[in-house]
């Protein structure tokens, strides 16, 4: 349910923007976590406009307020200002060499795997098949140039990643799957929440060995060696030679590595035809203020190919 309304009704423009210029919204939200009070507010006042819309009807009036509740609590949680404040609780919780574990009969542990569930499911993008990735990708970032364009229009400055004459695309994603996607995942996956399949290492030499197991699915790989700690803040790691019981075939964070090495790749080629269109630059100065330049016979301009489709979105 948190999952379906926490989206609701939404503008297509971000919480920034909103609050930048007082839309009604940020207006009625004191600015704070707007869309998702927002997304929050307009889904339950759907859901309670006709009664053929409660398909909780069931519930006694203590069941359904917990439930309201619940529900809020998740949708709030989507707000990307909270991201670091909730992953460092559920960390200290659940994955902390001090952590104490999550504690399944504790309301409070259970509220926080759930916001840490709807998160996760949020901002999973590039855990997703790569043609699917992409496809979301595109559809992001003309929402992202609309607002830009807007904010052209109203004479403000166009927020990051978001002028559509200058499409920084593969960047946008490595930051993003970088800086917030990763370690989400990360974390969930220490905390034994992701799916996998498990397996002895001596079976997955039959399969092929060890370097093939580790080729294809050791990037999700978690060790199980007692009093080891698995590294925070990527999804994937290199596991160890030795035949031990390990986690292996995590399709999310399979997809997730392959799609981050998609978009460095896309930025290292993107960040070589800048250094070589600069170069090129560098060289036509250098010719054109040289002796020679006054008595040699001109040249032809400088061949702008070398720079096509230096912003264009490859795949």
């Amino acid at each position: 349910t948190a999952a379906a309304m926490h989206d609701y009704d939404h503008p297509g423009r971000t919480n920034a923007f909103l609050v930048s210029t007082y839309a009604p919204q940020a207006v009625l939200y004191n600015d704070r976590s707007v869309l998702e009070n927002y997304h929050a507010a307009s889904a339950w006042t759907l859901f309670l406009s006709e009664s053929k819309f409660n398909f909780l009807v069931h519930l006694d009036k203590a069941e359904f307020k917990r439930f309201r509740f619940l529900v809020i609590e998740c949708i709030l949680a989507t707000d990307l200002k909270r991201h670091f404040e909730i992953l460092a609780e559920f960390n200290a919780k659940a994955n902390d060499s001090d952590a104490p574990g999550i504690d399944w009969n504790n309301e409070t542990d259970r509220l926080l795997v759930m916001e840490m569930a709807i998160k996760l499911a949020d901002i999973n993008g590039p855990c997703k098949r790569h043609d699917i990735h992409v496809q979301w990708t595109f559809r992001i970032a003309e929402e992202f140039y609309e607002q830009g364009d807007e904010e052209a229009t109203l004479g403000m400055q166009v927020s990051p990643f978001m002028d559509r004459c200058n499409p920084q695309l593969a960047k946008l994603q490595e930051s993003f799957i970088n800086h917030l996607v990763a370690p989400l995942c990360n974390a969930y996956g220490e905390a034994g929440l992701l799916p996998g399949h498990w397996v002895e290492a001596s079976d997955s030499e039959d399969e092929g060995g060890t370097d093939k197991t580790d080729s294809q699915t050791g990037r999700d790989t978690e060790e199980e060696t007692e009093g080891e700690t698995s590294a925070s803040g990527r999804p994937w790691k290199r596991p160890s030679q030795q035949l031990q019981p390990r986690k292996v075939s995590c399709l999310q964070t399979k997809h997730l590595q392959d799609n981050y090495e998609h978009w460095v790749n896309i930025l290292k080629e993107e960040n070589r035809l800048k250094e070589l269109q600069q170069q090129q630059q560098g060289g036509a100065a250098a010719s054109s203020t040289s002796p020679r330049a006054a008595t040699a016979p001109s040249e032809p301009a400088l061949d702008d190919r070398a720079t096509d489709g230096e912003d264009d979105d490859e795949e």
